[in-house]
């Protein structure tokens, strides 16, 4: 039995060190794809697409490697239910506050260059996802943080708030899928460089959402 346990216990360090590792991967991919290929990035700018490019920016290290981080953050700190909980809600908070203002640039460079918005099936995925985010970002602060609902109602609900949890960031996961693709083919892309960061940014999103799902899925064993 003890054998098992510490078995367990290590499968549950690697998956959760071998997720952090992908979050990290991808942040480093993501900028040196931006800053080598694409021009940097920039609230105002002459060059539109510095513009734009705050939006993969923002979205996939603010939205989805934060939302996934708290996600996990149950399994992979230990600390006080507390102070877990606090941080649950920190990352969210970072998370939809930067998945607002990618939604806001995005909007602004097609502003900026009279591009009609909402018109594909990656913006109305992600839309969707930011308002879903937010609204169970709020459900979940008012049953579960104040003003709290009773123990045995906030007992019913954990499993649906885990559920939906996951739900939404599986669309996150979709949403930066779809819009990596419809960036490549914008850019015409097909063989060299930037074509492999590309294609290695989307692969390395897709592992980080599985195993995001793979650390919640395996069963928290306390001593």
């Amino acid at each position: 039995m003890a054998r098992d346990q510490s078995s367990y216990r290590m499968t549950m360090l690697l998956a959760t060190i071998f997720t952090h590792l992908l979050g990290v991967s991808i942040t480093l991919l993501v900028l040196f794809w931006l800053l080598n290929f694409r021009e940097g990035f920039a609230f105002t700018s002459d060059v539109k697409f510095k513009i734009f490019n705050l939006h993969p920016l923002l979205m996939i290290l603010g939205f989805i490697i934060f939302s996934g981080e708290a996600i996990i953050i149950y399994k992979a700190i230990p600390a006080t239910r507390r102070v877990l909980k606090l941080t649950h809600l920190i990352f969210h908070l970072i998370a939809l506050g930067t998945g607002i203002l990618g939604v806001y640039v995005v909007f602004k460079f097609h502003n900026e260059l009279d591009i009609p918005h909402m018109y594909t099936l990656h913006s109305w995925i992600g839309l969707s996802t930011i308002c879903l985010f937010g609204l169970q970002l709020l459900l979940g602060f008012v049953t579960f943080l104040f003003p709290g609902a009773e123990s045995a109602t906030r007992a019913r609900l954990a499993p649906w708030h885990v559920l939906f949890g996951l739900v939404i960031f599986a669309m996150a996961i979709v949403t930066a899928e779809t819009g990596i693709t419809e960036k490549f083919v914008f850019l015409k892309l097909k063989q060299g460089q930037e074509a492999l960061v590309v294609n290695f940014i989307g692969l390395l999103i897709l592992l980080f959402g599985i195993f995001v799902g793979l650390v919640v899925a395996l069963p928290l064993r306390r001593k």
